[in-house]
């Protein structure tokens, strides 16, 4: 145990540095400096993190070229007839009509509230077991809307359908950790990195099972908390500091 603590440990120092940003998704955030434009950005860069990181990274830069690197101002200002280029944009399942609701939805919020953090918010409450609620209510308050597609709601992930919410525990995280070594934001304060739920993407998970760290046979919201209270063990404070040490370790290392 004492050991692979030491291990991860060496492996965060490796990987959590700003190197690891220029092939990550959360590189398209770092392209901006307003708070609400990293907030929107790091939003759809998240949301649309599945596949190779290079196509993410190329589909996000496609979708805020139409918003003139302006996402905030875009989602302010914006006439109907500026939402035209979006009926062209797609990337794997996530099409025109999930874009468009995504645009309406970020827009109606930002003429009502200061910061996405409010959004995320609703469920919250002290302690480590604060993340289901904070995610089930950001699901259900995101389509409260009545223009809200079904189709779309598969695209935010919640606990609700036992998902892992792999995308939105990774924009928590940009969001919320604290991080001197300038890859996570932390532009966010009323969620403690200690209530954080570490991302169980591919990577994640098969060097986790490797490792001993997950026990259960599917990957699921119960897995991503079985992993996080193992890293909670480690480091109570900033458990999820350790996904970069998994992530790394599976896709450098191929561990």
């Amino acid at each position: 145990m004492h050991n692979l603590k030491e291990f991860l440990d060496e492996k965060v120092v490796q990987y959590n540095q700003a190197g690891f940003i220029e092939n990550d998704p959360v590189s398209i955030p770092h392209q901006y400096s307003k708070k609400e434009d990293i907030e929107i950005t790091g939003f759809f860069a998240a949301i649309l993190a599945w596949g190779q990181r290079k196509t993410i990274i190329n589909k996000c830069k496609e979708l805020f070229q139409m918003m003139d690197h302006a996402p905030y101002d875009f989602l302010i200002h914006h006439q109907e007839q500026d939402l035209k280029p979006f009926l062209n944009f797609k990337h794997r399942t996530f099409n025109d009509i999930d874009t468009l609701y995504f645009i309406h939805f970020l827009s109606w919020f930002y003429k009502n509230h200061r910061s996405l953090e409010e959004a995320f918010l609703l469920g919250w409450k002290e302690g480590n077991e604060a993340m289901e609620p904070i995610l089930k209510s950001f699901h259900d308050f995101f389509f409260h809307l009545p223009e809200a597609p079904q189709r779309t709601r598969k695209h935010i992930a919640t606990p609700a359908r036992k998902a892992a919410c792999k995308r939105i525990n990774m924009y928590l995280r940009w969001m919320v950790r604290k991080d001197d070594l300038g890859v996570d934001f932390g532009i966010w304060n009323r969620i403690h990195p200690s209530q954080l739920i570490c991302p169980c993407d591919l990577h994640v998970d098969r060097v986790g099972r490797k490792l001993g760290l997950i026990t259960r046979k599917q990957t699921d919201w119960l897995t991503a908390i079985e992993l996080t209270e193992r890293l909670r063990e480690f480091d109570p404070k900033d458990p999820v500091k350790y996904d970069f040490a998994l992530f790394g370790l599976g896709i450098e290392e191929k561990f």
